[in-house]
């Protein structure tokens, strides 16, 4: 279809070139002016190195600010597109909230008006190419430089020189066709009027995927007198909506949480373009009264389409602000939250794929995902239930208590839960290897996707023991029974752990504790061998149930020693200041080894360690939420 699409389009535009040489100078100029904001986006990327995205993210905190964050970033980046997707983008990763994300939308329609005042104040009254043409050839210098910054300045600075350049051809072109052909003669008044350039706007706006191009040719076309006033605004109006298609495409890729804001966008625009149709007559009037306070001449059409653009834009947002959360409603209502897949990926889409602070959100969302069916999936293996676990306050007692087995193919859920959802964190991250990315950005995304391989490892760990733990478990059988008690506590007490050290405020955690924990883990085995021989010598267990239980207890080991070194991993502190001090606090492997070496308490009386310990404070709840 889109081949089609494509040479259809080609072809009609060579024959509209045959019959008329001047509708070369207007295309050209319309290539131009998209071209220049092709270049204006990437240099605001480059410039902007992810501050745009962490801006985004502290902008929905009210309504109020994520319209003014969408007004301002629409202004200088000039595309209310790329703003709608990088936000479709965000909360797709779940970085924003949905009602942040639609007061950004609508505060991104309001900031596209700028661009029209921008070309009827400036464009149309000043010969902007004399400037157009020093921009781009300072441009060249820069572009080709390696450090991002000039790199970036050179990228923006060609991008307003090539949009200068743009519109002085489209203006150079109407005014060539106007010797020609009178495009006026086509004019259409009244509600015919209104209805049949309203498409026509729409239809030219979805084929440029840009409304301000769209009204940069209106008006460009209307100072040359080639369409009425009218007429204009009703192009205006299908301006606005036509350029909701770029955000529907943007969010075909993303979650149900794109698909909304994109819902949301059109129904915005929709209803704006609706209004501004009913309201036409008293809009008009408003414009006129507004250039007669400010001055603007009763014939400059071109300003008062700027007017009038602004006006409805601005009337739409007022219409639906207190419409917000009933909109809400029915997106959620439409677009229904799926029911959770546990073994796809939940934030790992194509929308999120273009920004570095998306991809990386996004993939430390995922991995948590896949701790929490990891986990889960370890403790059903040890005949455990979380709720129990997680909410109990002698972690020995509960795991005790536990006899029932746990009806689990453990082999079909490490397939479904774990493997088939790790296979997609290291497909992502792989992708994200081949962009270039910042270099710590790197190292955390490599970091992620390694510490995804140790949870499976621990998964793989825990499928081995499997068989014995239903065999000795299931109801008591004496010392064999109570060995593998022990080691079903010690790795509860790890997750245990783990979730307390999630659920602390990012500010207060310090992962200092986790070198203690395995200094624990070390200083169990230690213990745990000692009693085994203790046990053989008193003849209260046989040696093949004692080797049984030491190969499990290593495979108990291994699992729990990756499941603290992904915590490591992880929360690791970003703040270099702060890493650096937890170095020189942390215990080195020497340290760790002699801490092993010490007498531990009977597993069944401890609780967890480190923050479980030490921080009483931590609620209980009963799901993972954490790493």
């Amino acid at each position: 279809m889109k081949r089609y699409y494509l040479a259809a389009t080609t072809g009609a535009l060579l024959l509209a070139f045959w019959f008329s040489p001047a509708l070369q100078e207007i295309a050209a100029g319309v290539a131009i002016f998209l071209f220049g904001m092709l270049m204006l986006e990437d240099g605001f990327r480059l410039l902007g190195g992810g501050r745009l995205e962490r801006l985004l993210g502290a902008a929905t905190r009210s309504t109020p600010r994520a319209l003014l964050f969408g007004v301002v970033s629409t202004t200088l980046l000039q595309s209310s597109s790329l703003v709608s997707v990088v936000t479709i983008s965000f909360l797709s990763a779940g970085l924003i909230s949905l009602v942040g994300g639609i007061g950004i939308v609508f505060g991104a329609n309001l900031g596209t008006t700028t661009g029209a005042w921008i070309v009827a104040g400036l464009g149309l009254k000043v010969n902007i190419a004399a400037y157009a043409m020093p921009m781009i050839a300072v441009s060249a210098l820069l572009v080709f430089q390696k450090a991002p910054v000039p790199r970036g300045i050179g990228y923006a600075l060609a991008g307003v020189g090539f949009l200068f350049l743009g519109i002085h051809y489209m203006k150079l072109g109407f005014e060539d066709v106007q010797g020609q052909i009178d495009l006026a003669r086509y004019a259409l008044p009244g509600l015919l009027g209104l209805v049949v350039y309203t498409a026509l706007g729409a239809a030219a706006t979805v084929v440029m995927q840009s409304s301000h191009a769209t009204m940069v040719l209106i008006l460009t076309a209307l100072a040359a007198g080639q369409i009425t006033y009218e007429n204009a605004i009703a192009l205006a109006i299908g301006a606005n909506v036509g350029t909701t298609v770029t955000a529907m495409i943007g969010a075909l890729g993303a979650g149900y949480q794109g698909r909304r804001l994109a819902l949301a966008h059109l129904i915005f625009n929709l209803a704006t373009a609706a209004l501004a149709l009913i309201l036409v007559a008293q809009l008009r009037e408003a414009v006129d009264l507004v250039a007669a306070r400010t001055g603007i001449a009763e014939e400059d059409f071109a300003l008062k389409l700027a007017v009038f653009h602004t006006i409805f834009n601005a009337a739409g947002i007022v219409l639906m602000l207190p419409l917000m959360r009933p909109l809400v409603r029915l997106l959620e209502w439409r677009i229904p939250e799926p029911v959770p897949d546990v073994s796809r990926p939940r934030y790992l889409n194509a929308a999120v794929d273009d920004f570095p602070e998306t991809l990386e959100s996004a993939l430390r969302k995922e991995v948590l995902h896949l701790y929490d069916n990891a986990t889960k999936l370890i403790l059903h293996g040890l005949n455990l239930h979380r709720e129990d676990v997680f909410g109990a306050r002698d972690i020995g007692a509960a795991v005790r208590a536990s006899r029932a087995p746990i009806d689990l193919d453990i082999g079909d859920g490490y397939e479904r839960r774990v493997k088939t959802l790790y296979a997609a964190i290291v497909d992502f991250a792989t992708r994200a290897g081949g962009r270039k990315l910042a270099p710590d950005i790197a190292a955390r995304i490599d970091a992620l996707r390694d510490l995804s391989g140790g949870l499976v490892r621990a998964v793989k760990s825990v499928k081995h023991i499997r068989k014995n733990v239903l065999r000795y478990t299931t109801r008591p059988q004496g010392a064999i029974t109570d060995l593998y008690d022990e080691l079903r506590t010690q790795v509860a007490r790890v997750v245990v752990a783990i979730r307390d050290l999630g659920l602390e405020e990012p500010d207060a955690r310090s992962v200092l504790w986790l070198d203690q924990e395995a200094a624990q883990i070390e200083a169990d085995a230690r213990s745990r061998n000692a009693r085994v021989g203790a046990l053989l010598q008193d003849g209260a267990l046989d040696p093949a149930a004692a080797t049984s239980f030491l190969n499990d207890a290593s495979y108990a080991d291994a699992a729990m020693r990756e499941l603290v070194t992904a915590a490591l991993a992880y929360y690791a502190e970003e703040d270099r200041a702060v890493a650096e001090v937890e170095e020189l606090l942390a215990l080195d492997e020497e340290e760790i080894g002699e801490a092993a070496g010490t007498p531990a308490a009977p597993t069944g009386e401890r609780t967890a360690t480190g923050l479980s310990q030490t921080k009483g404070r931590l609620p209980r709840n009963t799901g993972s939420g954490s790493l």
